[in-house]
């Protein structure tokens, strides 16, 4: 009976110092594509961007006035108009419509190619920024925001990644 008492105060022991060991235990949660993309070096690539589609832009923009002053054209006109005129505008109104959706799709292809040549680029560093934050912080465990269903907002460390980002790529530079 003695040593049944004895082996139940050992076990009971090595549970509590298990748990005190858990508790111990740092925890961080990392948004790795916020991390990334709240970087400065996705600034740059942002940046680029903007001077590359700026022109594709303006052409959309102008496309989608010239389809609402045609649209409202045509609500003004429409008792007065023509088969013909109608036609026409509607026409017009199709060709205005095709040109807008091609450069939509031209941009929205490139700008997928562009983000995904990004975060090839950046994995590396990625990992090394997590790494350092990782070491400096004396952190057991980081998961990805996707996995925790819920988190204290303390133990977010994508801000502390995405500095470690910044500090790296300036001290590469």
């Amino acid at each position: 009976m003695k040593t049944m008492k004895t082996l139940v105060a050992g076990l009971c022991l090595i549970a509590a110092s298990q748990m005190a060991n858990a508790q111990d235990t740092k925890i961080g949660v990392l948004n790795a594509l916020q991390a990334l993309f709240n970087s400065d070096a996705a600034r740059v690539v942002q940046e680029e961007l903007e001077q590359e589609f700026g022109a594709d832009e303006a052409r959309a923009q102008e496309l989608s006035t010239q389809l609402q002053e045609l649209s409202a054209k045509f609500q003004q006109d429409e008792a007065v108009m023509t088969d013909e005129e109608k036609r026409r505008m509607n026409s017009n109104a199709q060709d205005l419509q095709v040109q807008l959706q091609l450069i939509q799709e031209r941009v929205q292809k490139s700008l997928q190619e562009k983000n995904q040549q990004f975060l090839q680029s950046m994995q590396g560093a990625l990992a090394t920024a997590v790494s350092d934050v990782v070491a400096e912080g004396g952190y057991d465990l980081i998961l990805n925001v996707d996995s925790a269903p819920y988190f204290a907002p303390v133990l977010d460390i994508t801000a502390k990644v995405t500095a470690k980002l910044n500090e790296n790529n300036a001290a590469a530079n």
